[in-house]
């Protein structure tokens, strides 16, 4: 298994001047990179501490690999700018001594499910780049993560720990949709779920595990009251959301991915921070939203339309609730924002 080349971006010298300002998109993607990578460089270097397998330490190591090289580059590029470095996270977050939390599979269903985040922002990214060194930047991060996530599958396959999306029979011919009850959900005869409504469903449902049992793991190591109850309520919430999924292929007589709650120790001594896990799950609960919004967009049943419909409702109030937790105990730094106009308006006015 070849490691993962670290990010090598060109950036200017100190005698060099880019006249070209960082816009808002190129701001706000490589701040939340930023934060986001110094959370995972604290994850990872304490799954590294817990692992026997011999190839997942090496996935391990070179998640760790790329997400440090990430930190790194946009350091610079932020430094070059006189950009206020964001805090993020850091060693006071994570207790490298800790107990063992999760088992060695679980650390490859966790790479997939964050490298999948993490595509879903590199990808939107790039088109909204303008200066050459940032676009450079993450399209190269785009393939080291596809890189990643190509070597997770492949060994995931290899141990017997990857879960293929169902099979669908090939269709004997093109046809095209006849009659408007193509689009029933709820009343009457009802079609079995086409290939990319399926697909969506086993990669919600597949998300799903993994994030409950995160969330299973985090609840019973958190030290904070209102943390734990928040992350209780978080697992409930995502087992109704797999629920919900799980049925819709079960209709249509195809298999849903199993859970994976068996991979999470029985400690309750806590690797991370309130903070980190806190913010992890509002960050991922963030990712389910585009997921959501994604195969809903893909979709031609009125029911699982619907179905969508819901679960990004209770995910939006899930995410708000927690933003106001991490505001409660000052954990939530503030992007980059627009200059607020009526403020300086205002505070003209009450110098005159």
């Amino acid at each position: 298994m070849e490691p993962i080349k670290p990010t090598k971006i060109k950036t200017r010298k100190s005698n060099e001047r880019i006249d070209e300002p960082l816009t808002a998109a190129e701001m706000g993607k490589l701040w939340v990179t930023y934060t986001g990578n110094t959370m995972a460089n604290c994850v990872l270097e304490y799954f590294l501490q817990h692992v026997e397998d011999s190839e997942i330490k090496k996935i391990l190591a070179n998640a760790l690999t790329l997400s440090q090289s990430l930190v790194s580059t946009i350091k610079n590029i932020f430094e070059e700018e006189n950009f206020p470095l964001p805090i993020g996270f850091s060693k006071e977050d994570v207790n490298l001594g800790a107990p063992r939390l999760f088992s060695d599979e679980f650390y490859l269903h966790y790479l997939k499910y964050t490298s999948k985040a993490g595509l879903s922002i590199y990808s939107i990214a790039i088109p909204l780049m303008i200066r050459k060194d940032i676009k450079d930047f993450f399209i190269h991060t785009l393939d080291s993560t596809v890189q990643l996530i190509t070597q997770i599958n492949e060994v995931a396959n290899q141990k017997g720990f990857y879960v293929k999306p169902p099979v669908l029979p090939i269709p004997k011919k093109v046809d095209f949709v006849k009659k408007q009850n193509y689009l029933r959900g709820f009343f009457g005869p009802i079609r079995p779920a086409h290939s990319l409504e399926v697909a969506h469903l086993f990669d919600n449902i597949e998300n799903n595990v993994t994030s409950k049992a995160l969330l299973l793991a985090f609840s019973q190591v958190a030290k904070t009251d209102k943390v734990k109850k928040f992350l209780l309520r978080g697992k409930e919430l995502t087992n109704k959301h797999i629920e919900a999924c799980s049925k819709h292929l079960h209709k249509s007589n195809l298999p849903s991915p199993p859970l994976l709650d068996n991979l999470v120790s029985e400690s309750t001594f806590s690797p991370f921070s309130d903070k980190l896990m806190l913010w992890h799950k509002i960050d991922m609960f963030s990712m389910k939203i585009r997921s959501y919004a994604n195969g809903g967009s893909l979709n031609g049943r009125r029911d699982i339309g619907a179905m969508y419909g819901k679960l990004l409702m209770d995910v939006t109030l899930f995410v708000e609730d927690g933003a106001n937790i991490m505001i409660d105990h000052g954990w939530m730094e503030q992007p980059p924002e627009a200059i607020n106009r009526n403020e300086l308006a205002q505070s003209k006015r009450n110098h005159e």
